[in-house]
């Protein structure tokens, strides 16, 4: 950085500022307007957007559908943070914390609502029975690299993305701290992944959905334009499991679930039922309005 900055005594908040996301972010929580949640026939109503954290979660309720689990069928509502549908009255009752993905399961009495989607993949895993290890040391293992997720993807995301992709100006520090931290975090993979198929053991699991949301598609290019920066074809180990991972046919849909960016026919903005993907797709809705 060319400046020094010496923080005031007291912050306050300098709505100017921020970069890319400067217009949604601010420094309250709580509702900002009054916005009920739209509600679907199915019991599952999943309010979302096909970010990283939202691709967990639909890649999870395509998995559970392609295993035959009818109950995992569900409605996938678009909530988009560009326009700051994540601050609407019933969203924020969802999630208090207004961030996306937000679960109402519908077949409990109250609807049970669930956030955060580490919370929200355990939540499906236990509900179902499936995508996660009954023998206790494995599942032990996959709640270690579930959680791992959690703690350390904002460091990729929130640190790395933001100052690398999203930042008003490229400032040096923050970019290669960042940097240091996601290759550090890709090198625990990498060497993980070279003792074991899936993060778990063998066994595909909720771990290896969460972390390929992110670190998958990294390695991948599919964030940030930063696979040449970052030289992720040297994690070998992760490239072998996140293209293993991408092959899957639920993972294919899961992406294109709740997407409003890419190419036309990736973005399935919204969905109610299996047939949505061959006919309410992005490419098709504008066809038909043409």
């Amino acid at each position: 950085m060319s400046d020094t900055y010496t923080p005031p005594k007291v912050w306050t908040w300098d709505q100017s500022s921020g970069g890319r996301f400067a217009s949604i972010n601010r420094p309250i929580a709580g509702a900002t307007s009054e916005k009920e949640l739209s509600v679907g026939k199915h019991p599952l109503q999943l309010y979302s957007l096909a970010t990283p954290n939202g691709v967990k979660v639909t890649v999870m309720l395509e998995e559970l559908l392609a295993l035959g689990h009818g109950g995992a069928e569900y409605d996938a509502w678009l909530i988009n943070i560009g326009d700051g549908d994540q601050f609407g009255s019933g969203f924020v009752a969802a999630n208090p914390n207004s961030k996306i993905p937000a679960l109402m399961d519908h077949s409990t009495t109250p609807p049970t609502r669930v956030f955060e989607s580490g919370s929200i993949l355990l939540y499906l895993a236990e509900k179902f029975g499936a995508f996660l290890p009954v023998d206790q040391p494995a599942r032990t293992e996959c709640m270690n690299w579930l959680f791992w997720q959690m703690g350390s993807a904002p460091y990729l995301g929130g640190g790395f993305g933001h100052f690398y992709a999203y930042a008003p100006e490229k400032w040096e520090y923050p970019i290669n701290r960042f940097a240091m931290e996601t290759k550090r975090q890709l090198d625990v993979l990498d060497r993980h992944l070279a003792e074991n198929r899936m993060m778990a053991g063998d066994e595909y699991s909720i771990a290896d959905m969460a972390i390929w949301a992110w670190y998958g598609q990294l390695v991948l290019g599919r964030l940030y334009e930063a696979a040449e920066f970052l030289d992720v074809k040297s994690y070998e180990n992760v490239m072998r499991w996140a293209k293993e991972i991408d092959a899957r046919p639920a993972v294919s849909r899961g992406r294109m679930v709740n997407r409003a960016f890419g190419e036309l026919h990736t973005q399935l903005r919204e969905r109610h039922d299996a047939s949505d993907f061959e006919t309410r797709t992005q490419d098709k809705l504008e066809g038909d309005a043409s």
